[in-house]
């Protein structure tokens, strides 16, 4: 075959993959402000094809602009120490973002492609977003004391919460569940002290020899089991030093509610990978003290998790930052390390959860998705649909907050982190995404980790975020965009401010502010491959470094509406020392507020459902906008300020 011949029979083939073929239409789970989207497709090899996005409440007749769904698919996440190596599937994915709880929404998404579209172009679906979890307001109310109450107790009344839920007796009977609880039933537990004595045969606890306890039972949705405290006082379950406290491993609907679980390794396990754990599962208005881990599953399976209003604080240093990368933290000893006493808050996988408005002080990571691998290929089954918002983060070890593992749309915005020794926020690896980081706070990272974009991430957002760190990981990651971020350095002598690692051609950085760290000549590093090709493991020539942001414009095409700004955008703040790697800052002492009249103000661009609401002629930079309602970070019922002190 002559080369002419050849060339067009190539040609051909490319054309005929041009052409668009929708395919399977998936609705995520819904969460309570978030609705998550996906839409597989074949064909579409330029990447031209779009889907637009249109919302309404049921019953409303004008239709709200959303953002459109992410063009995701043959991205490749791989590391190999660990034999992974994932290639996202084709298709689009997305949310619609920032609606109203328990409110149904008549959701329109039009496909298009400028050369051919076959299947249905357009998909029109109607979803409700989810309420805060309560109990079953006609279920029956079953009361448990401590075992040194004296006073009049109200029926029927327990003397365990083992005897109540299960019906269960002591030593050998602890297990001989006659009379359990049923769905819709609230277990009041009344003020006191509920400490197991796990090596006395009949510990009035009922849990003989490792003190934990395993509830299996199934609520429902409608009918939940709740053990909450009665509202007489504080109720307290102390481990006594025990590995784990609650074993929720198979049950369904649970609801835990205002009581303290300290003194333990393990606060609430609820999944094993592989194996089985919880659905449904609510933590709120809890607090947490002296434990190594707070709330946590590894199992695909579960699912709606509502983690909320609690305050988790764990065991490590309080006075000193510390990471774990060896030479980095030498000053903190031998192995250049922390200790290992806490290790994360919160860590789940899974589809549906809610992560929101919890405070979080002395772990190694505070907040976390399970890194896993491999995503299953049932969307039941991946860690997609998530929200982690309204969280308050002070001393974590490793990282504020990491959603490694994530496959698709999952929303962290609203987050404050003060203190992280390695990095701010985490997608290590993502599964092809969107992740969407928007309104989130970072401040002292030693490292200049800001955004930890490692083991080539697919698919992410990065808007209206305030990060006082720099931005330098250099791992190539694909499909992220940046808008209306603040990234500010503190001057660290041995790095510029921002680095951007693009392993595919689709990128895109505009509308953000950047402080240069004085007397960098790499201020910004720019990877990004030729047309059609990949740079997931770059050689160092194919990094380009500019000195100012305007060199860094007109070389890319890049940030065309960026600016370089100074610590003077806002009303009273000053950045982290950086000779001292250990100093700890405490958030009550921070302002992140813009002044009004700066040059931060007014500078963005219109992001729809992320800033509708903006002030002013356009919207501002970074995390806060001026004069819009002043966010609050952690739980609600936490008024004093700083929470960890």
């Amino acid at each position: 075959m002559n080369k002419l011949l050849l060339s067009l029979v190539f040609a051909a083939a490319g054309l005929a993959q041009n052409p668009t073929t929708s395919g399977k239409f998936v609705v995520e789970h819904p969460t309570l402000l978030n609705l998550g989207f996906e839409w597989a497709i074949e064909g579409d090899a330029n990447r031209n094809a779009s889907v637009t996005v249109q919302y309404r409440a049921t019953g409303e007749s004008a239709w709200h602009e959303a953002l459109p769904l992410m063009r995701i698919g043959g991205e490749r996440i791989f590391r190999a120490r660990e034999h992974l190596d994932y290639t996202v599937p084709q298709g689009f994915a997305g949310s619609i973002l920032n609606l109203q709880p328990g409110t149904e929404y008549e959701c329109r998404f039009q496909m298009a492609d400028p050369d051919g579209l076959k299947g249905t172009a357009t998909q029109t679906v109607k979803v409700k977003t989810r309420t805060e979890p309560q109990p079953y307001a006609g279920g029956r109310q079953l009361h448990v004391y401590p075992p040194d109450y004296k006073g009049d107790k109200l029926e029927p009344n327990f003397s365990t919460l083992l005897e109540a839920y299960y019906g269960a007796g002591l030593g050998d009977w602890s297990v001989v569940w006659e009379r359990r609880a049923q769905p819709g039933d609230t277990i009041l537990l009344h003020a006191g002290l509920y400490k197991p004595q796990r090596r006395n045969y009949v510990d009035p606890m009922m849990t003989p020899f490792d003190g934990s306890m395993s509830l299996t039972l199934k609520g429902t949705k409608e009918k939940p089991i709740t053990i909450k405290a009665a509202g007489d006082g504080e109720v307290i379950f102390d481990g006594d030093g025990n590995h784990s406290m609650f074993d929720v491993v198979a049950s369904q609907y649970h609801i835990f509610d205002n009581i303290t679980i300290r003194n333990t390794d393990v606060a609430i396990f609820a999944g094993q990978k592989e194996v089985i754990g919880a659905v449904g599962l609510t933590v709120k208005n809890c607090r947490f003290e002296n434990i190594g881990f707070g709330v946590w599953t590894e199992w695909a399976g579960s699912s709606d998790f509502y983690i909320a209003d609690n305050l988790f604080l764990g065991r490590d240093d309080r006075f000193r930052l510390v990471g774990w990368t060896g030479p980095l933290w030498a000053s903190a000893g031998a192995y250049g390390s922390h200790e290992l006493t806490s290790y994360y808050a919160v860590k789940l996988y899974g589809p549906g959860h809610v992560i929101a408005r919890n405070a979080i002080a002395y772990f190694h990571d505070a907040l976390g998705i399970s890194t896993y691998g491999t995503p299953e290929k049932d969307p039941e089954l991946q860690a997609s649909s998530i929200d982690i918002y309204g969280n308050d983060t002070h001393m974590s070890n490793d990282d504020v907050l990491e959603t490694d593992g994530s496959v698709h749309n999952v929303r962290v915005f609203n987050n404050r982190g003060v203190n992280a020794a390695q990095g701010g926020y985490s997608s290590q690896p993502v599964f092809g995404g969107p992740i969407y980081f928007y309104r989130n706070i970072l401040y002292n990272v030693p490292t200049g980790v800001a955004l930890k974009f490692s083991a080539k991430p697919a698919g992410l957002y990065v808007f209206h975020n305030t990060f006082i760190a720099e931005q330098t990981v250099k791992d190539p990651y694909s499909n992220a965009h940046f808008r209306n971020n603040l990234f500010l350095g503190r001057d660290t002598p041995e790095r510029g401010i921002m680095a951007w690692a693009n392993a595919t051609g689709d990128f895109s950085t505009d509308y953000n502010g950047f402080r240069p760290n004085k007397g960098i000549a790499a201020q910004y590093q720019w990877l990004a491959p030729a047309k059609g090709a990949t740079a997931y493991e770059p050689k160092p020539t194919e990094w380009k470094t500019y000195a100012s942001l305007a060199d860094f414009k007109a070389a890319t095409g890049q940030e065309a509406h960026g600016m370089e700004v100074d610590f003077d955008i806002f009303e009273k703040l000053s950045p982290p020392n950086p000779a001292n790697r250990h100093a700890v800052y405490h958030s009550v002492d921070l302002n992140f507020k813009l002044k009004p009249g700066s040059k931060a103000v007014d500078a963005g661009v219109r992001i729809p459902t992320i800033n509708d609401n903006f002030v002013g002629k356009a919207p501002d930079l970074g995390a806060l906008e001026v004069g819009a309602p002043e966010l609050k970070y952690g739980p609600t019922w936490l008024t004093w300020a700083p929470f960890y002190r």
